[in-house]
């Protein structure tokens, strides 16, 4: 039998239940008699003690049983339940806690068999900054600290500057930086081609002038086109009754280019309220989730996401997996529009309000207009999920490529690549870069700082950095590369040899790239531990082009490690490096000498005059510049 170990969290009234045995002793029967049917959430975790899989359920026994007390169809769940060694499980009080906990923990841990979105990004927004005289619009991505209006977001950079473009071709308000605008005497570029009133010289344009087009700007940005087309055109024909057709014109260019943009949206209804539509493209084990973003009334752009998946999923689950990962860190619309229904949209639904704190909408495709916005995100996700698909093609190729020219038993899925940097000897370090199925996976990239060698020995640099990467990874048992590369000929490939040998990793595939005949690309060598002959590819073979993308990869981390490293010891005081020397006797020596120089300059004697500086200390700054030890 297993013990239970049950603690309470008093704080938030949540009970967590584990059971700590090995996976052949898991008691799952007794697990099971104990378990709770409140709702709640579930943590699958394996031997290892890493959790596998984090879950909600309305009734903890019912959900959590079902894993253990039936056969399984899908291969994901099948798998996931044979590498359960423990579980944990936290009761709440509802289900709408349980939604909340679920989705805190799985953005903390990001389990191996959850649906997993990488969207750490924000998104930009453009900014008025109507606490101006003359307000100006701006791009702007952060925090919102300015006191003034956002609009966004966009779901990227080119369609804020794709719209401010639009904006500064009807509505001349400025968009120069608050710096520039405050001291200009005469008026800029974009006053001379008409994309700005030039409010900065007093006297080409009126506050009320230049208020009027902000308003309009505004109105434009909050959705209100068809308001303010409608009210440039009652401007039109007033200026025209008047006679004053110069501007008419003008009123009349504006609604032109409004209705222009107006044209380019699939809807473009007043009143129109913020909106994101959602939807999902499946194809050969590969899924695409198109967002496009509204507002206004306007498509403002959309984006794709490619989800990690452990084989079998719902397209629901792939939605409701979206919304709850993407609405954590972004701001959440009026209304969203699924090309599906959800299984939890109630709970979901009420979670968005809360993150809104306002009134959430989740519609489906029930109508000609919504079924028209979604069939446009489905064209959207299909389109992305082929080129995505493309170019993973290409990498597998590339892949599959080298392996039959190093003649390796399994495809070199999983590669890691070093090289060195240093100038002139100093502040060496080594670069290790890591690439999954022929693309840079750039969180697992390492480097390491080269200490107790010889300056310049790159020789010795290699050996330093492989040792303490292989010798972490077994002692660790994390995994091996399907093959090692490094920069370098013969010398380099000698030095990774010995460091596999030492710590009999020999059956890690192996090879080092040599630069060819004046180090000009597409002429490279390879060089293996079973054939030092070397290996002289066409400058047109894929193999060699992702040997290529891997070695270029790991030279320029090198050299940005390196350069980032140098750059921080010489922003450094040297007086740091001195033995005894503290920062507050390091302020008084720059306070009295003026400057570091002056420092080097002081002879013993009026290193002593400062205050705290006796004759051992005075005798140590000065042996540190001249020399002296």
């Amino acid at each position: 039998m297993t013990q239970d170990n049950i603690q309470t969290n008093n704080e938030n009234n949540q009970t967590s239940v584990s059971v700590d045995t090995p996976v052949d002793e898991f008691d799952i029967e007794a697990f099971l008699k104990q378990l709770t049917e409140r709702p709640g959430v579930y943590r699958m975790i394996n031997a290892k003690g890493t959790i596998i899989y984090v879950g909600k359920a309305k009734n903890l026994k019912r959900r959590v049983s079902s894993y253990f007390k039936k056969r399984h169809d899908e291969i994901k769940t099948a798998k996931m339940v044979m590498q359960i060694a423990r579980v944990e499980v936290t009761v709440t009080d509802t289900d709408s806690e349980a939604f909340i906990l679920e989705n805190t923990l799985i953005k903390r841990y990001k389990p191996k068999y959850n649906i997993l979105f990488r969207d750490d990004k924000s998104y930009p927004y453009i900014f008025v900054s109507t606490s101006k005289t003359f307000p100006a619009l701006s791009y702007h991505r952060g925090a919102k600290r300015r006191v003034g209006e956002y609009f966004g977001p966009f779901p990227n950079a080119s369609a804020v500057h794709q719209t401010l473009q639009s904006l500064q071709k009807i509505f001349p308000v400025r968009q120069c930086a608050e710096s520039v605008f405050n001291h200009r005497s005469r008026p800029c570029l974009q006053y001379q081609i008409k994309r700005c009133s030039g409010p900065c010289v007093e006297g080409l344009v009126t506050k009320e002038q230049y208020q009027e087009d902000v308003r309009h700007t505004l109105g434009f940005l909050q959705g209100k086109s068809f308001e303010v087309i409608e009210e440039l055109g009652q401007k039109m024909e007033q200026a025209s009754a008047e006679l004053e057709f110069e501007q008419a014109a003008r009123y009349r260019d504006q609604v032109s280019a409004l209705r222009a943009i107006q044209s380019q949206h699939l809807i473009n209804q007043p009143g129109s309220k913020d909106m994101d539509v959602i939807a999902v493209a499946e194809q050969a084990s590969q899924v695409c989730v198109c967002l496009m973003m509204y507002r206004g009334g306007n498509l403002w752009g959309s984006e794709h996401y490619y989800p990690k998946l452990s084989d079998v999923y719902e397209k629901q689950e792939v939605i409701a997996a979206f919304i709850t990962q993407h609405y954590q860190e972004h701001p959440v619309p009026a209304e969203l529009v699924l090309d599906c229904d959800l299984e939890d949209k109630a709970v979901i639904q009420a979670w968005l309000k809360e993150q809104r704190q306002k009134a959430v909408l989740i519609k489906g495709a029930h109508n000609q207009v919504n079924k028209g916005l979604v069939q446009l995100a489905t064209t959207n996700a299909l389109s992305g999920l082929k080129q995505h698909m493309t170019q993973r093609a290409t990498q597998i190729q590339r892949v599959q490529a080298l392996q039959e020219v190093l003649a390796l038993v399994n495809p070199p899925n999983y590669m890691e690549c070093f090289d060195i940097s240093h100038t002139q000897g100093q502040m060496t370090i080594a670069s290790c870069v890591v690439f999954n199925d022929g693309i840079p996976n750039t969180q697992a990239y390492r480097k390491f700082n080269i200490e107790g060698i010889q300056p310049g020995d790159d020789y010795a640099a290699m050996h330093q950095a492989m040792q303490r990467r292989y010798a972490r990874l077994k002692k660790e048992e994390d995994a091996l590369p399907d093959l090692i590369v490094v920069d370098g000929g013969k010398g380099q490939l000698s030095q990774a040899i010995d460091v596999l040998k030492s710590l009999e990793l020999e059956h890690v595939p192996l090879v080092s790239v040599a630069k060819g005949e004046g180090r000009k690309a597409g002429l490279e060598i390879l060089y293996t531990p079973y054939n030092l002959e070397g290996i002289d590819l066409e400058s047109d073979d894929i193999a060699l082009h992702l040997i290529n993308h891997i070695r270029d990869e790991a030279h320029r981390f090198a050299i940005t490690s390196h350069r980032a490293k140098r750059t921080k010891a010489q922003t450094q005081s040297s007086l740091e490096a001195i033995e005894g020397i503290g920062p507050k006797t390091r302020k008084q020596l720059l306070v009295h000498f003026g400057g570091l120089t002056e420092v080097k300059e002081a002879s013993v004697s009026e290193l002593q005059k400062v205050k705290g500086i006796s004759l051992e200390k005075a005798q140590k700054i000065y042996d540190f510049f001249h020399g002296g030890f």
